[in-house]
């Protein structure tokens, strides 16, 4: 029998020496949106900037992105932030910039929730997502922008959370928190060589967005702080997501596409998703799909990533009332370590916006592919249960491994698919082969 510490060292470690190996032929999805050299560079310091820990400089922030949006230069402008301690509020984008953190950088959001900026809420969720009404502007933010470049060389920005997460426990807050960063209707965005801190809420959102890389970036929060959701793209199409390291206090990756009524009106799905080579761990799910899902959800790629100590490996999660869809999804080379459930696949996950969502609005699972699973310590290895009125269809496992002491059983209702070379073996449901153009 292998030492436990074998498997463990090999699990850990034995991806990155894959990857390793593989450099010169790494896949990737990242030339969706190259690194673009800016013809003209600019200071925060230019703006009245003072990086100290104690001055605030969202003024110079807003002064000098205002600056860049009027001048216009051709090629665009980078704002530089040299090390130091940039205490500030919410600031906006705009087009044709980057926003470039040097070693030693870090952009730190003020605590004072009091002046924080508010904005309307999403119309694909009708009302902020944990309260009725507005909510809180991202700390950095964009609206109708493309061509922007978050980087720098791994600068940190800080959301300084804890106020946010002390007024959720004590139920005070009046709006929805802030995401750290957000961009809404735009294209062409690049963050990258980055990392994030203590996010209010979900770290990353891009949202009615299209054309977004984030690569290189290692995100952290506290495995105890609530809704801190590492990346969100949600109603967007064609997002890379790769070589990321995310270790919240929520789901590591959540694919949305909008709330019940809300999202189905709206009618924007996400699609054209790929996730690849993401390690990292979480109390809830390590890439999850849903449970906002209305507006749809198709055509995603989840490849070559390492989860341990995470509540659920693989979690694509819907509700009756949501409506929309979820087709065409695949994982996999996705290996699990100490993880609670491995796979989950359920229809009864998720709250409601108010009471008048649409009870009939059924959502559709079709066309999942689970394959080359790898789990050690998995407590239990899953669970694929569907709605009666709406039976998940074409859920397939194609060599599944998932490990663990107590040797519980798969529970599955109203599911068809298929299943091979699954240990322990799964459900009656599904069929021991896989017919041609079925998985």
């Amino acid at each position: 029998m292998v030492p436990t510490s074998i498997i463990l060292w090999l699990f850990l470690v034995s991806p990155f020496l894959w990857y390793c190996c593989m450099a010169n032929e790494e896949v990737t999805c990242s030339w969706k949106v190259p690194m673009r050299q800016r013809r003209e560079v600019i200071s925060i310091k230019d703006f009245g900037g003072v990086g100290d820990g104690k001055t605030v400089n969202t003024w110079a922030f807003r002064k000098a992105v205002y600056r860049i949006s009027h001048m216009r230069r051709i090629g665009g402008t980078m704002l530089h932030v040299p090390p130091g301690v940039w205490l500030t509020g919410s600031f906006n984008l705009t087009s044709h910039m980057t926003l470039y953190l040097a070693k030693g950088a870090t952009l730190k959001a003020t605590q004072d929730t009091r002046n924080w900026p508010l904005m309307d809420p999403l119309p694909s969720y009708g009302r902020g997502r944990e309260l009725p009404g507005g909510r809180y502007t991202s700390l950095i933010h964009g609206n109708g922008v493309r061509d922007v470049i978050i980087t720098g060389e791994k600068g940190v920005i800080d959301g300084q959370g804890e106020v946010w997460w002390d007024m959720w426990r004590r139920r005070t807050l009046r709006y929805t928190r802030p995401n750290l960063i957000e961009f809404m209707h735009s294209s062409d965005i690049l963050i990258t060589n980055i990392v994030l801190l203590n996010s209010p809420f979900w770290n990353i959102h891009p949202v009615y967005s299209s054309n977004v890389v984030i690569k290189y970036v290692s995100i952290f929060a506290p495995h105890d702080s609530p809704n801190t959701d590492g990346i969100d793209p949600d109603s967007s199409s064609s997002v890379c997501i790769e070589d990321t390291y995310i270790s919240t206090g929520d789901d590591m990756v959540a694919i949305k596409s909008g709330w019940d009524e809300y999202g189905i009106a709206y009618g924007r799905p996400s699609y054209d998703i790929t996730i690849r080579r993401v390690r990292g761990s979480s109390p809830f799910s390590g890439i999850a799909i849903g449970s906002e899902a209305s507006g749809g959800v198709n055509n995603i790629l989840v490849e070559d990533v390492s989860l341990y100590n995470t509540g659920i490996g693989i979690h694509v999660k819907t509700n009756v009332g949501r409506g929309g869809y979820i087709r065409d999804v695949t994982f996999k080379n996705v290996f699990m370590n100490n993880v609670r459930k491995g796979i989950r696949i359920v229809g009864d996950v998720g709250d409601h916006p108010d009471e008048y969502f649409n009870r009939y609005a059924v959502p559709r699972v079709d066309g999942v592919n689970i394959k080359d699973v790898w789990g050690v310590n998995v407590q239990q290895p899953g669970a694929i249960e569907g709605i009666t009125s709406s039976r998940f269809t074409r859920i397939c496992l194609n060599n599944v491994k998932l490990w663990g002491s107590r040797n519980m059983p798969w529970t599955c209702r109203d599911v068809t698919g298929a299943a091979l070379g699954v240990q322990p073996w799964p459900c009656a449901e599904l069929t021991t082969s896989f017919s041609e153009g079925y998985c």
